[in-house]
């Protein structure tokens, strides 16, 4: 099998990014900057591809990546990864001990202030657990995409209208489609801590545009997921969220995103 990187950056110089990352691989690298151009080098011998491009969202950017993508297995990733010595093999190993799985996601060490997971057991991923997981620790097999015809949101995530989730809602989709998704404890490499690009606090827009989000993901349930992300977040891990608001405000906050979201449809 063939690993392939799929790399999304903004104002990067593609040259020196897969040094920078540490890249094994053939990989393709979608960089959003002020110009449109298409460079190719090889590094450690192996091709790697660079499209730049003028327009914003990162979900364009894994969407181009996906389109030229030609490996038969694509790690996702960003370019504030940097991978281990020996990605490669672990991935690989990953897919073969499961021939049923059609996407995997793996470890990566990152700032405590931004993990969402850690996969302690290998196991199938469900319904109930797919959402924890960001893009850059999925790997996926290509041809398992293209038949289920998933792709990236253009309405969510950074430079998009509503600022997160298109993580998410691609795992969703994949799920939806039928796609096996398993979880993996292989830890393929470290994020190198950068300020978001999107996050400005806990403020209404971060609030309206998770009950949009919730509403894509949830439907019908999104009031009841909406209480959970609070009580978890807000409540239990005290995290900060509900330190300058009441849990009253961000919840109809949520709701209005929900009312937006259903509007649109």
């Amino acid at each position: 099998m063939k690993l392939q990187v799929l790399a999304a950056a903004v104002n990067q110089e593609p040259e020196t990014l897969a040094e920078k990352m540490n890249l094994e691989t053939e990989a393709v690298i979608v960089n959003q900057c002020g110009r449109y151009d298409y460079r190719e080098y090889l590094h450690k011998d192996r091709l790697i591809r660079c499209f730049s491009m003028t327009e914003r969202g990162v979900g364009l950017s894994r969407n181009t990546a996906l389109l030229h993508a030609e490996g038969e297995i694509c790690l996702f990733s960003d370019e504030d990864i940097v991978f281990d010595s020996g990605y490669e093999r672990k991935v690989l190993d990953a897919f073969e001990k499961n021939p049923d799985a059609d996407l995997i996601t793996f470890n990566f060490r990152v700032d405590e202030l931004r993990a969402t997971y850690y996969n302690e057991t290998c196991r199938r991923i469900r319904w109930y657990n797919y959402g924890r997981y960001p893009t850059y620790a999925v790997a996926a097999r290509l041809e398992a995409l293209r038949r289920a015809n998933v792709g990236f949101s253009l309405l969510f995530g950074g430079g998009a209208r509503y600022s997160n989730g298109e993580d998410s809602l691609f795992l969703h989709d994949c799920l939806k489609k039928g796609l096996h998704l398993y979880a993996d404890t292989a830890e393929l490499g470290r994020e190198v801590y950068r300020q978001s690009t999107w996050f400005k606090g806990y403020n209404e827009k971060f609030f309206v545009d998770r009950g949009v989000l919730y509403r894509h993901l949830y439907g019908v349930l999104a009031n009841l997921f909406a209480m959970r992300f609070l009580v978890i977040h807000g409540v239990v891990k005290k995290s900060g969220m509900l330190a300058d608001i009441s849990f009253g405000r961000a919840f109809g906050w949520m709701r209005q995103g929900m009312r937006q979201a259903k509007a649109r449809k």
